[in-house]
């Protein structure tokens, strides 16, 4: 029976990371109107995977990093409660969150669990805690943050020097029945009254004028936002996966391939069916942004994702897309404070939450 639970847990942890998590590599594709949602969910579902697959070849020190050992005692990691109240305890979690739009991180979920049980065994190891974890995690998004702003800064800076210009844009809200024409060069508008706003990239498309190499300016912009929204989803697969099947493999259910096989394609199915809520936070509330502005936001996150993946190093994916993006809108002045605030207070909440649910857990289950 506890072995049946753990694999409930852990595929449904991959679920939940699946719904949670999807829409982060490509929310600027959603949020700059690029893509459609359905579409740009397609795409990150397709790319995650890509990573998950990746993951049996790059990430063998996460595997290892979150199977528990050095966390808690030799006694209580080997118990199959233990393995069984952490995917409990960090699935739970997921999916309230996923419930409420917010979006936060697996990592931060895993991470709660296995602090909520060890102290509930009283087998909890708190300086291995704390250094294997806890620092990667604070720093993570605040390097985001702190390479986003400027480098944002920096390709302007660029932009401008090659002579490309951004084109602004006009909002009409109304109805418009017919054109007549007037002088030369204009028109009149036979119809209701109508009013003329300046609008922005929220509200209606934005292109970028000019040559890079030859090439017209927004082409290029285009294929590699594309390319770096890509690699921002691989990144995540790359970095999640190997956490969730950590959980099987420690427990001796599966093989390394079969487990990250397996948590692979359970990912995906969670991305397709039950990854707008939190699609519509990362693209819509955070911040406006521009094809420009979203590029620069994905290539931070798949450089320290994939980085710190490749070398064992626990961060989280959601810190440090949303810390991107927080830079993002720093720079262009139009960050949301409100919605910042409700992110920022639902990752306080995360570690006590999970952590109380795996104390409950492992009360109930031994």
């Amino acid at each position: 029976m506890i072995t049946a639970l753990l694999f409930l847990a852990a595929l449904g942890l991959a679920f939940a990371n699946g719904a949670n998590d999807n829409s982060k590599g490509v929310a600027t594709l959603i949020g700059g109107k690029t893509l459609s949602v359905k579409t740009a969910l397609y795409f990150a579902a397709v790319t995650t995977f890509l990573g998950s697959l990746a993951a049996m070849l790059l990430a063998g020190g996460l595997i290892k990093k979150f199977s528990g050992k050095g966390l808690v005692d030799a006694e209580v990691l080997a118990a199959p409660e233990f393995l069984a109240c952490v995917g409990l305890a960090a699935c739970l979690t997921v999916l309230m969150a996923t419930r409420i739009s917010m979006p936060i991180s697996t990592t931060h979920s895993l991470v709660g669990a296995i602090a909520g049980v060890g102290l509930s065994a009283h087998a909890l190891h708190f300086s291995a805690l704390a250094s294997a974890f806890v620092v990667p995690l604070l720093v993570a998004p605040l390097l985001a943050l702190v390479l986003s702003l400027p480098l944002y800064l920096y390709f302007r800076w660029q932009r401008k020097r090659l002579g490309v210009t951004r084109n602004s844009c006009v909002c009409v809200d109304g109805q418009v029945t017919s054109l007549s024409p007037a002088a030369a060069g204009q028109v009149m508008m036979n119809g209701p009254a109508i009013s003329v706003v300046e609008g922005d990239v929220g509200s209606c498309a934005e292109r970028y004028d000019g040559k890079f190499v030859g090439i017209d300016a927004q082409r290029v912009l285009d294929v590699a936002h594309f390319v770096s929204a890509g690699a921002a989803s691989f990144a995540r697969g790359l970095n999640d996966t190997p956490k969730m099947a950590a959980l099987l493999i420690a427990a001796g259910a599966l093989g390394s391939g079969s487990s990250l096989l397996m948590i692979g394609v359970v990912i995906v199915l969670g991305g397709l069916l039950a990854a707008r809520r939190v699609a519509h936070t990362m693209s819509e509330r955070i911040t406006t942004m521009n094809d420009g502005q979203a590029f620069t936001a994905n290539l931070v996150t798949s450089f320290l994702v994939i980085f710190a993946s490749r070398f064992g190093v626990p961060v989280s994916t959601t810190h440090v897309s949303c810390g991107s993006l927080f830079g993002i809108g720093l720079a262009n002045r139009q960050v949301r404070g409100g919605v910042v605030g409700q992110i920022l207070l639902a990752w306080v909440t995360t570690l006590p939450v999970a952590g109380m649910i795996g104390w409950v857990s492992w009360r109930i289950l031994t």
